[in-house]
């Protein structure tokens, strides 16, 4: 990546604008006038603001809300922790700090980008060309149209923010809630303008066309799933018409090596089509999973490693077929060697205990609740990646939010449409392309639920689970209530044999530990509520507060 582009993200416009997180999520003020009357004089200056839509305003929502909902939330992780503990239970309130977190993180992130569609065009027009314009508008749009996706996931009825400077200088701070129908209508409009605009190919890092188109099928494949819906079928056919443009004329390429999709040195590859992107440096400008994952300082090589509570879940586990190349990639298992970590010493092998060589009674590492720990994101030290961590819970590796294989399956979601199974050519060319990546065989006909358990491995800990269950919701809501119920998610592990034991680092050295009381998940948990603190200083978001239709 151009280190122009990655040092903009820091800086870009954060000395520009800001949120207050004390405030309304409305509330933004300029802090500096030259960004509306002064800055947008040249398309370097233009791209610089658009820079800074791809990282910083989004680590509030990344930090801990994104995996905390698409991974826990969903089964994939176990962990259970206070109020970050809340999501795996589903007991989680109005009052949860993480959710609260998120939505104004997904609004900062929208207040971002409202500043450029608003400011910037009268500001530029004249000194840049249209078409330069466009792209930028282009760019803000997309993420705009990102951002309210996920909230209309998590929250259903969220008020839509076009022009927040207007509505601030209008003192019109108490928005309604508006229908989800609405919210769909306006990510539909943000994403399609920006299919029109943006470029067919761009600086890397940064949206282009297929992204957009990209983005926009999954938006048709979630409005599709509701079945009983007039516009269904055709919803379907939008999904699959614009995944197979992406795929076959998008010029992005699936990587042939899973395990190579969660290298620093692959940020940016072919089959990435949105990414955050994140650098080392300093807090909230680098990508803080390995902080929040890692299992201890051995792979990080400094004290931000927390993750030694957090698991791939039992029941995600069980989903993997014996050979799955991509298993050693989403979690580290007994025994699984890592040559990228700890580079000095020949590489990181996993242990479910690690001894002290100089007091084997001490444990450098101990058994975490499932006996794995995370892998994916778990890049290793600033040794081992040429710098590329520090601390302040920067590392530099891009997030996904979308990459190709992910349109492989919404094809192939979208080619089944409301059938039970579908053996239709292309859906399974699409589908088998992902399991033989994966070396898994190929298989003649597939199902929703093969799609669901296809996407839960594929994607597992990349935070995007939870939109998957939500479509799973929309086709079926007992089935998807029923799954969710049915997942072992509680299940852990606890030692059978003495410390310093020959099996204490195989799964024979352990037993299973049942869960006392199952989580139950109903249908009120698969809408989050608003948080309380935006409720006491708008009642309009308050739960029984009727939604409106937004007026286009």
């Amino acid at each position: 990546m151009k280190k122009y582009f990655q040092y903009s993200i820091a800086l870009g416009l954060t000395l520009l604008f800001s949120v207050s997180c004390s405030k309304d999520f409305l509330d933004i003020e300029p802090q500096d006038r030259l960004t509306a009357d002064n800055f947008y004089k040249n398309a370097a200056q233009i791209e610089s603001a658009t820079a800074s839509l791809y990282g910083l305003p989004w680590f509030d929502f990344d930090d801990k809300f994104f995996w905390l909902a698409g991974d826990v939330l969903s089964g994939n992780m176990y962990y259970t922790y206070d109020q970050e503990g809340q999501f795996f239970f589903a007991s989680y309130n109005a009052g949860n700090a993480h959710l609260s977190t998120g939505w104004k993180g997904l609004f900062r992130v929208v207040s971002y980008a409202n500043s450029i569609i608003n400011d910037m065009p009268a500001a530029a027009a004249g000194n840049v060309p249209d078409v330069v314009i466009a792209e930028a508008v282009g760019e803000a749009r997309f993420i705009r149209g990102v951002a309210y996706y996920m909230l209309s996931e998590y929250w259903g009825e969220v008020p839509i923010v076009e022009n927040s400077t207007e509505l601030v200088a209008a003192n019109q701070l108490q928005l309604p809630k508006n229908t989800r129908s609405s919210v769909y209508e306006f990510v539909r409009r943000d994403l399609a303008f920006a299919a029109e605009n943006l470029p067919t190919a761009a600086i890397p890092g940064r949206v282009d066309k297929w992204a957009a188109k990209g983005m926009l099928a999954k938006l048709h494949l979630t409005m599709a799933q509701n079945l009983s819906d007039s516009k269904s079928a055709e919803n379907f056919a939008a999904a699959r018409t614009l995944a197979e443009e992406v795929i076959t004329s998008g010029g992005h390429a699936l990587l042939s090596n899973y395990a190579d999709l969660f290298k620093i040195d692959n940020n940016n590859n072919s089959e990435s089509l949105f990414a955050l992107q994140w650098m080392e440096g300093s807090y909230a400008v680098g990508n803080s999973r390995q902080a929040n994952w890692a299992r201890s300082s051995l792979i990080t090589g400094n004290s931000e490693c927390w993750g030694g509570g957090k698991s791939a879940s039992y029941d995600f586990v069980q989903s993997i077929e014996p050979g799955d190349k991509r298993r050693s990639s989403i979690f580290m298992a007994s025994g699984d060697y890592y040559p990228e970590i700890n580079k000095s010493t020949g590489g990181y092998t996993y242990y479910i205990v690690r001894r002290d060589p100089a007091d084997p009674g001490r444990s450098l590492e101990d058994p975490a609740p499932v006996l794995n720990n995370i892998k994916k994101y778990i890049v290793g030290s600033a040794e081992d990646t040429g710098g590329r961590v520090s601390t302040g819970q920067a590392t530099a590796i891009n997030q996904y939010v979308l990459r190709l294989a992910d349109v492989y399956l919404i094809y192939a979601e979208a080619a089944l449409g409301a059938g039970a199974s579908t053996s239709d050519s292309k859906a399974l060319q699409y589908f088998n392309a992902i399991r033989d990546r994966a070396d898994l065989p190929a298989v003649s006909s597939i199902s929703f639920t093969d799609i669901l358990k296809e996407r839960r491995v594929e994607f597992g800990m990349e935070s995007s689970f939870w939109f998957d269950v939500k479509r799973y919701y929309y086709r079926d809501p007992s089935a998807a209530l029923a799954f969710l119920n049915g997942q072992e998610r509680e299940i852990t592990y606890t030692r059978i044999t003495t410390p310093n034991a020959p099996d204490e680092n195989t799964v024979a050295g352990y037993q299973i530990v049942p869960p006392v009381s199952p989580i139950v998940i109903t249908d009120s948990r698969m809408f989050m509520p608003i948080p309380a603190s935006e409720v006491v200083t708008n009642s309009l978001l308050a739960p029984d507060a009727p939604a409106v239709d937004y007026e286009f």
